[in-house]
């Protein structure tokens, strides 16, 4: 766990003030053999229409992390994923929630992708060519920068 805040949109108002609750959202990566990476605009009338980041999605009451990350999988893309990679912690204070997003990576699926939510979906890898990215999609980004960098295998997960 994290004990840093990532500020979005840092000017704009805070919705519901200082004790605001915090929404989990659980976040899967899901990675090719070859390195490349599922990203997924957010679908029309959303928060940050537009916006490029993994899928996911918050967890309903009583779920785990990994049952949440089944289920929106399937509910917003249409695939059953295989065994879930918890990996990092990230809290993002955006201007309509203060989010906790457990990333975690997933190597498996079945089923072919279906944008069950009107989105958009691209496989990237380093740079990214997808535009504007979500600001809590930003550090997965530095991470998989950072693990190149320090010369670790090209597969972001490995």
């Amino acid at each position: 766990m994290t004990d840093k805040v990532l500020v979005a949109d840092a000017t704009r108002p805070r919705e519901g003030g200082a004790g605001r609750e915090i929404v989990e959202v659980a976040v899967g990566i899901l990675i090719q053999p070859d390195g490349r990476f599922l990203m997924t605009s957010r679908p029309p009338g959303k928060v940050y229409e537009g916006y490029w980041e993994f899928p996911g999605g918050k967890l309903e009451t009583g779920e785990s992390v990994e049952q949440a990350l089944r289920r929106e999988l399937q509910e917003e893309i249409g695939v059953t994923i295989g065994t879930v990679h918890a990996w990092k912690v990230e809290m993002v204070d955006y201007p309509h929630a203060l989010v906790r997003l457990n990333f975690c990576k997933v190597f498996e699926w079945q089923g072919e992708l279906q944008m069950h939510e009107g989105q958009s979906f691209a496989w990237q890898s380093l740079p990214v060519a997808v535009a504007p990215v979500l600001p809590g999609t930003v550090p997965v980004l530095q991470w998989f920068a950072q693990a190149l960098h320090e010369g670790l295998p090209e597969t972001p997960g490995a």
